[in-house]
């Protein structure tokens, strides 16, 4: 990570914002059964119900891979013991299953193990090599099998468990690699998600002009794919790395925009807040820092 599967903690962080725009953008790899279609990462209970509905009507692997979102779901509500018992009810049948299913079955496994929900002192070294032996074995089966999107998202998850930023940037150029050499449609559609955390992890860096020139990559993506909040998004990664330049103004003059921009959808930004409080302060405005302050704060109650 978007949709906006926001991580449920109001701590609002720069690596947060970065597990939203990912959540928000990936996991769209459709194959027979079109599952991003039931998906909306910022209501997993509303997508649980559309699994449990849809799994009334399947029939066959379906049945599978439906199983193994309705686990998802739990994972991004940070349940993972409720995850894993649900795909324990398929372990059984997976080895005969569709190479889909069997893709999908390792990846939302390893998703209980590490994944940008989990708390750091869940992200223990045997839950990561659990996830890491889950990973490798879901991007091995999806590359034989040439489903790309999912050979893609097992890529990017190994980011979840190689956490140091040259780890980080050597996944995400791996997983960005894959994308350009698929001619997949559901792999292109990783583009943005993709950019965004090769972006991330040169942020991290601090190569500061090639996370901006990936933000700005990304941004045009989420431009093609028509969804205005994963735009802001995009944007508000642009504004705080120009933040982290000593750019305060040009970052002001954006995050003032997205704050409109949020509030005319409905959907106010505490991200936003969050920046706008750290970019007054830096310019010695504390009477507008303190306004955002107020604002952020008042944004952690309503969640």
């Amino acid at each position: 990570m978007a949709i906006d599967p926001r991580i449920p903690t109001v701590a609002v962080t720069l690596s947060n914002r970065w597990s939203l725009l990912t959540f928000c953008l990936l996991g769209h790899g459709a194959m027979a059964l079109d599952v991003s279609s039931l998906w909306n990462y910022s209501d997993p209970e509303a997508s649980e119900q559309r699994f449990r509905q849809a799994l009334a009507g399947a029939a066959g692997d379906d049945v599978l891979v439906l199983r193994t979102q309705l686990a998802r779901t739990y994972g991004l509500r940070r349940n993972f013991a409720e995850a894993r018992r649900i795909l324990a009810e398929v372990q059984d049948a997976i080895p005969r299953a569709s190479p889909e299913a069997q893709v999908r079955y390792d990846l939302e496994l390893g998703r209980t193990y590490a994944s940008a929900a989990h708390r750091p002192e869940e992200e223990t070294p045997d839950a990561k090599e659990r996830a890491r032996s889950l990973y490798t074995a879901a991007f091995e089966r999806a590359r034989d099998a040439r489903l790309d999107a999912l050979a893609i998202d097992a890529l990017h998850m190994m980011v979840t468990v190689d956490t140091e930023p040259n780890d980080q940037l050597k996944w995400a150029l791996k997983a960005l690699a894959y994308m350009e050499n698929s001619s997949q449609p559901d792999a292109k559609k990783w583009e943005g998600s993709l950019r965004n955390n090769v972006g991330y992890a040169n942020h991290l860096l601090g190569n500061y002009e090639e996370a901006l020139a990936q933000y700005r990559l990304s941004l045009a993506a989420h431009e093609r794919g028509g969804r205005p909040a994963n735009v802001r998004i995009a944007h508000w990664m642009i504004a705080r790395t120009l933040r982290a330049q000593g750019k305060l103004q040009e970052a002001i003059d954006i995050q003032l925009r997205l704050e409109r921009e949020w509030s005319e959808a409905g959907q106010p930004d505490p991200y936003v807040y969050e920046e706008l409080e750290q970019l007054y302060r830096a310019t010695g405005n504390a009477a507008r820092a303190d306004e955002y302050a107020v604002k952020l704060q008042a944004s952690k109650q309503t969640r």
